[in-house]
């Protein structure tokens, strides 16, 4: 006898939603500024005043982006790095070189 498994495409495409949304929200934490900065600037320009402010912010938040990617960072001190990418104070831990 064959039994049918009806949950079983639905549970896999959960599971598949929830790990994308697992790492866009690790991208996001990393490059989240870096984005905000180049969205506004590109809306002030559309605007027809002038973005410098707002585009050497976002080159700013790039660098400090490249160098927080630069360092290793796993499940025990992840928060670290996305504290560092985003401008917030780490709280406990630290990435290894």
């Amino acid at each position: 006898m064959k039994r049918s498994q009806f949950g079983q495409g639905m549970t896999e495409y959960i599971i598949i939603v929830a790990l994308i949304a697992v790492a866009a929200i690790g991208v996001y934490s990393f490059f989240g500024k870096t984005v905000r900065n180049q969205v506004s600037a590109i809306s002030t320009e559309i605007s027809g005043q002038d973005s410098g402010n707002q585009i050497q912010a976002a080159k700013d938040a790039a660098g400090d982006s490249a160098t927080v990617a630069d360092k290793n960072y796993n499940l025990g001190n992840y928060n670290d790095g996305a504290n560092k990418a985003s401008g917030g104070t780490s709280s406990g831990g630290s990435g290894t070189d």
